[in-house]
């Protein structure tokens, strides 16, 4: 339900930002089978694991914030609009709020 949740967020607030050409690739990308919906956020068949220590958290922020880097849409993680690694590496200049936890 964190995926269904946090995916119509994401998608509104494209919406509202205007930005079509993530929305297109969000629609492009989704399954034929998937008749629910326009787009598709979230890869399937990605289960939650349970974070053992500090050390596999930093490993799993590290890894999300890269995303966007690894798949050629910015330099560096704190380029991406919408990740938290702003939050961690641009202070002032955030659009999502959240609590650090490392």
């Amino acid at each position: 339900s964190i995926k269904k949740f946090t995916a119509r967020k994401i998608i509104g607030q494209l919406e509202r930002d205007g930005k079509t050409w993530l929305l297109r690739q969000f629609e492009f990308f989704k399954k034929r089978y998937k008749h629910e919906s326009k787009h598709q956020v979230w890869q399937e068949g990605v289960h939650p694991k349970k974070i053992f220590s500090e050390e596999m958290l930093r490993q799993k922020i590290e890894y999300i914030h890269n995303n966007p880097v690894k798949r050629g849409l910015v330099e560096r993680p704190e380029h991406w609009r919408y990740s938290s690694a702003r939050n961690y590496f641009l202070e002032d200049d955030t659009i999502i709020s959240i609590v650090r936890i490392i």
